[in-house]
């Protein structure tokens, strides 16, 4: 036998009405985050990597909470290759082996190089980045930006690469899974360029290490301290951070201290007095 609820009708209408908590309207805001960077891993992030994401971009939240937010929304990671579907379904067109099995020691420039997309926040909507770095000294021999994080942010950044350095040899370049290189643009300028594909294994993000630190010091030493509110601002701050500060003044421990492209410069003087 049903009963009913002493409910008063209007007394329903003010509770349904009534307005959401501040927990629950941050739950909400951290959502439309975690999303972001969900999507953007091609689905492979766990809760771990999608807090480390947060913790970039300046939030201050729990793994805990990010995993019980991931799993109400019925978001999980994705770990191994079968599992993997692209925008369409099936495989990627190009899966490389891991050859550079985190070996980010060079003997010489163009040598090898690893790449990588972070995202910049701006009142105007995301900017995201692409760089190329050389293993060798650590210098960003390549980079592009724009408002789409499609494939051709990649290839427009290993472009600027290998127009600005000229590489006489095959070069090893590295990065992980994403769909901007796994892609058969990615693969023909690869093989166009004289360029040999190596990957990171799904879900070790330590695989690439070296490019995940420049975007974590690009981050604390400059975009943390800026707030853009329009994507040209920071395509000019994030230039001035790469090309007049990062390469060309910031010392870094593996160019003997010295800034990347001084490091270089030193090298190839030490080379041709020999």
């Amino acid at each position: 036998m049903c009963q009913t609820l002493e409910v008063q009708r209007s007394g329903f209408y003010a509770w349904s009405k009534q307005p959401k908590s501040h927990r629950k309207r941050e739950d909400e805001r951290l959502l439309g985050l975690i999303k972001h960077s969900w999507l953007e891993s091609g689905g492979v992030y766990g809760y771990r990597k999608v807090t480390s994401d947060l913790r970039d971009l300046g939030e201050k939240c729990s793994k805990h909470r990010v995993a019980r937010l991931m799993t109400e929304e019925g978001l999980q990671a994705q770990v191994g290759y079968e599992k993997y579907q692209g925008k369409r379904g099936g495989k990627p067109a190009l899966v490389a082996s891991n050859i550079l099995d985190r070996d980010f020691n060079a003997p010489a420039p163009n040598h090898s190089w690893v790449t990588d997309i972070t995202y910049i926040r701006t009142h105007e909507g995301w900017l995201y980045l692409a760089i190329v770095l050389d293993l060798y000294s650590r210098a960003v021999v390549g980079w592009s930006m724009s408002s789409r994080m499609e494939a051709e942010l990649a290839t427009q950044a290993l472009l600027s690469a290998v127009w600005r350095r000229k590489p006489k040899k095959t070069v090893l370049i590295h990065s992980d899974q994403g769909s901007q290189f796994t892609g058969y643009e990615w693969k023909a300028f690869l093989a166009e360029h004289n360029l040999k594909a190596s990957m990171s294994r799904r879900g070790n993000c330590h695989d690439n290490a070296v490019a995940e630190s420049f975007f974590q010091l690009l981050k604390r030493e400059r975009i943390k301290k800026r707030i853009y509110t329009t994507r040209e601002l920071a395509r000019a701050d994030i230039f001035d951070y790469i090309e007049m500060f990062y390469n060309s003044t910031r010392e870094h421990g593996q160019a003997d201290n010295m800034p990347p492209l001084v490091d270089e410069r030193l090298e190839e003087f030490k080379r041709k007095t020999v």
